[in-house]
């Protein structure tokens, strides 16, 4: 699992499109990498679309936002275009990457205990090197949380 400071793990998954997309294809800007469990899920949607709505503000910040979850490219396309998202989302199926950066793990809902994906947010500089975490965080609070060590608000 990557710290702080440390060079953010480069990875390649398909994009909603079916791309190619690797991390460090985005150095040179700051990057929100965001986990999350489900596209198109009440927690996701809200997660999602508060990135969404801060996106201009990052971008005024030479940053961008990357979801990252085990859905399908075709399911990560329909999401984008249902809820206008402006930014990438890739298919981590078998979860070798959500493993690797410490956001798969076991969960628990209603006394039932499953392997499954701990929404997280990751804050990686241009340089390539993570400059803030977030693992089991909730929705709202990861969008606040991004927008104040992005923006600085």
């Amino acid at each position: 699992m990557p710290n702080i400071g440390e060079m953010a793990p480069d990875f390649e998954l398909l994009n909603q499109d079916g791309q190619k997309t690797k991390l460090s294809d985005f150095r040179g800007k700051t990057v929100i990498l965001f986990a999350y469990p489900k596209a198109d899920t009440p927690g996701c949607t809200t997660q999602a679309c508060g990135l969404r709505d801060a996106f201009p503000r990052f971008q005024d910040k030479n940053a961008t936002v990357i979801g990252i979850s085990p859905d399908e490219p075709a399911d990560l396309k329909k999401w984008i275009a249902k809820q206008n998202l402006p930014y990438t989302l890739v298919s981590d199926p078998e979860h070798q990457v959500l493993e690797q950066w410490g956001a798969w793990g076991e969960k628990s809902m209603y006394g039932k205990k499953y392997m499954g994906v701990i929404r997280s947010h990751w804050v990686i500089g241009p340089d390539g090197k993570i400059v803030d975490v977030q693992l089991n965080v909730k929705p709202e609070n990861s969008v606040e949380s991004a927008i104040k060590v992005v923006v600085g608000e």
